[in-house]
């Protein structure tokens, strides 16, 4: 739930301020279709598995969760690490250089990214890599548990860990690095002046702001990424279904911090929130002054 009204905020955000969105603000709504995407196509299945205490849906069900839950994890990693570099690009460039990414040069990034995704996802189907239950037995992901045994999994692993989580995680700390250190020295610079400019003030936001996204949603996803890799060496019996569906659940919730860090960090998201009437002719007011004090988040049926 608080994924689906928080990504979907900000989507009718940047639909509504379609004309005025900058270039990489392009990379936070890919982002946010891709956490919308995760939990209107997978969430409600695994929901209604839990409640079942088994799978439903048999291999067919198993291996569409799992091909989503890939498509889309692999996309969000991509696009954050797309969002680091342009960060680290816009940082370190001279305000004319920066120019140059436009919005066709994200719109092209983005569909490589969504490309690269899809490449991904569907190797497991074409021979290269497994898809099947989780120890827990109530979702479906890449069969870790066979890859100990097998080359062919195995190598898509590793191969997989690299290029889709090694590596890009490595380029977002190395962006984020090189962002932190160019600030420190231009805060160093101005040290002496009494008021330090707006727009390094803006800078240092954003940057905290893309930091704590991507710290969010590797934070997310690194105990289950410990727990799968820890499968691919032992026996998925060696580890208690409590252990292998915490950091599952943990991983998925990852979708829904991000609108948050939006409303604390954007002064433009919060007013866009205020004022956001949604179709339904419900109009939703968060932390209203106009309204009574006694109810200071009101909402108003206006048809």
């Amino acid at each position: 739930i608080l994924t689906i009204l928080g990504n979907s905020a900000v989507l009718a955000t940047a639909v509504k301020r379609s004309s005025l969105l900058k270039s990489p603000e392009l990379l936070t709504v890919n982002l946010a279709v891709a956490d919308i995407g995760m939990a209107i196509s997978m969430y409600p299945l695994a929901i209604a598995s839990a409640w079942n205490h088994a799978w439903l849906g048999g291999d067919a069900s198993c291996i569409y969760y799992a091909l989503m839950g890939f498509l889309f994890g692999v996309c969000s990693m991509m696009t954050l690490c797309a969002m680091a570099v342009i960060r680290f690009l816009v940082t370190n460039s001279s305000k004319s250089n920066s120019n140059k990414i436009t919005k066709n040069t994200v719109r092209v990034l983005i569909t490589l990214i969504w490309l690269y995704s899809l490449l991904w996802a569907i190797l497991p189907l074409v021979g290269w890599g497994y898809y099947g239950p989780e120890p827990f037995g109530i979702s479906c992901t890449i069969a870790w548990s066979k890859f100990h045994n097998s080359s062919n999994g195995f190598s898509f692993i590793l191969s997989m860990f690299l290029l889709c989580t090694v590596l890009p995680a490595l380029t977002i700390v190395a962006c984020y690095l090189g962002i932190a250190w160019k600030i420190h020295k231009a805060y160093q610079e101005i040290q002496n002046i009494d008021r330090i400019p707006n727009a390094a003030k803006l800078e240092k936001k954003l940057t905290l702001m893309a930091v704590l996204i991507s710290v969010g949603f590797l934070s997310s996803w690194t105990p289950y990424a410990a727990a799968s890799f820890w499968s691919i060496f032992n026996s998925s019996d060696s580890l208690q279904p409590i252990v292998t569906l915490l950091p599952c659940l943990f991983a998925k919730s990852s979708t829904a911090y991000n609108p948050f860090i939006y409303y604390i960090f954007s002064k433009t998201f919060r007013r866009e929130i205020k004022q956001l009437q949604c179709c339904c002719g419900w109009r939703v007011h968060f932390f209203s002054t106009d309204n009574s004090a006694e109810n200071p988040v009101s909402m108003m049926w206006s048809g």
